[in-house]
């Protein structure tokens, strides 16, 4: 390890990672509040849950629309100035969100709270640890992702407690207050500039002069976004409706929640499991193991019927796929692009990425409530399946180097 690789470790070890957990834990917490709230806001703005959940497509859809446009603005203004902007924005979201009266307004936040992600959330923070650990980029964000990942176990029960004695426009209200008074002076003081900006020695698309030439090209990076993209369709819309679904298979609300809350636990833990085994085996690894791990636990969840046992082993298969899952969708690319492509690969990744986001939560929403928790499960196992075929596909394709010992 090098003397600059070295302090760059130093310091993502301390305040770079502290900075980055704590807003990152705030920012993904307070965009989950639908799970939560979705039923009493759609009661309030006289409008059905799918509707409700339609705002999650509304974020997604414009993450992924803004990802790519924001790709030379991180390149010439660095994460630090790129983020702490973001937290603006989200700022004006959740306080436009609390105040709306009508499905357009309603829709308009959540776009505003969209802009503002992209430019805040997961993929910023990737890249700003891509700044700072260089090559050490895969470890990093692994350890960001155990921390981040106690987002819903923390603010789903917080924002139930927000919600009974606020409501939900009092919730949105402090969102947007936690916000501006915690995230953006951790970014705009607790990042450190960034340095000179590196030429971009690779498409990453097509790969020409990047570290895997000829590995990268037209046959790879459709493999990478369909694998990634159709697990994120299962997680994400699982995540937003997963206290619903719980709902719907006999557990009492309060239940429904706790045994939620319980499931980001068990995604930590899977995630911290991957990255202490990170010198061992790289993203597409994991991804192999924890794509195959995600349908085997849906099945069982459908197969398996209700009860309490029943619930509890989902949690833990479906809590430790997951979990392993999300390092992977962000250290996979790592396996096929160098670190000087990252940053335009992760934004290339972001609109298909976002898009099957964003349409994950309503068209759950709407089976779940149309047709019932089995329909739901029958899309998510045959997504997952699909997944996991695809990357099966994909490690056909590792690039030469990474199978060279170190």
């Amino acid at each position: 390890m090098t003397g600059r690789n070295a302090a760059a470790s130093g310091a993502l070890g301390g305040r770079v990672l502290a900075v980055l957990a704590t807003a990152q834990l705030i920012g993904w917490g307070t965009v989950g509040l639908l799970a939560v709230v979705g039923g009493s806001i759609a009661a309030d703005l006289r409008i059905d849950l799918a509707t409700v959940f339609a705002g999650n497509a509304v974020f997604y859809v414009t993450m992924g629309l803004c990802g790519p446009l924001l790709a030379g603005v991180f390149v010439r203004h660095g994460a630090r100035r790129v983020m702490a902007a973001g937290t603006l924005v989200s700022a004006a979201g959740f306080a436009a969100l609390a105040g709306v009266h009508g499905p357009a307004a309603y829709f308009l936040s959540w776009a505003v709270l969209g802009a503002g992600g992209s430019a805040t959330l997961s993929t910023a923070a990737n890249i700003a640890l891509n700044e700072i650990a260089g090559r050490n980029a895969r470890s990093a964000i692994g350890l960001l992702m155990v921390i981040t990942g106690l987002s819903s176990s923390i603010f789903w029960p917080f924002a139930a407690v927000l919600a009974a004695h606020l409501g939900w426009r009092g919730t949105c209200a402090l969102y947007a207050v936690a916000l501006a008074a915690v995230c953006l002076p951790l970014y705009a003081f607790g990042l450190p500039r960034p340095p000179a900006p590196q030429d971009q020695r690779a498409d990453p698309v097509h790969g020409d002069g990047g570290s895997a030439p000829g590995v990268v090209g037209t046959a790879v990076f459709p493999l990478i976004v369909t694998a990634i993209a159709l697990n994120a369709f299962v997680t994400v819309g699982l995540s937003a409706l997963l206290i619903e679904l719980l709902k719907s298979k006999g557990l009492p609300p309060t239940e429904a929640i706790a045994f939620a809350s319980i499931l980001g636990v068990v995604q930590v833990s899977a995630r911290a499991a991957d990255f202490l085994g990170g010198a061992r085996w790289d993203g597409l690894n994991t991804g192999l193991v924890a794509g195959i791990g995600i349908p085997v636990s849906l099945s069982f969840l459908a197969a398996a019927g209700a009860g309490y046992w029943t619930i509890a082993v989902f949690i833990l298969l479906y809590g430790v796929s997951s979990g392993a899952f999300a390092v992977a969708r962000a250290t996979i690319p790592l396996v096929f692009f160098d670190s000087a492509a990252y940053a335009r690969a992760a934004s290339k990744l972001a609109l298909p990425l976002n898009v099957m986001s964003a349409v994950a939560a309503p068209i759950l929403a709407g089976l779940l409530t149309r047709l019932g928790s089995n329909a739901l499960l029958g899309v998510v196992i045959a997504c997952s399946s699909a997944a996991a075929v695809t990357l099966l596909r994909l490690s056909r394709r590792r690039p030469v180097r990474d199978m060279v010992p170190s």
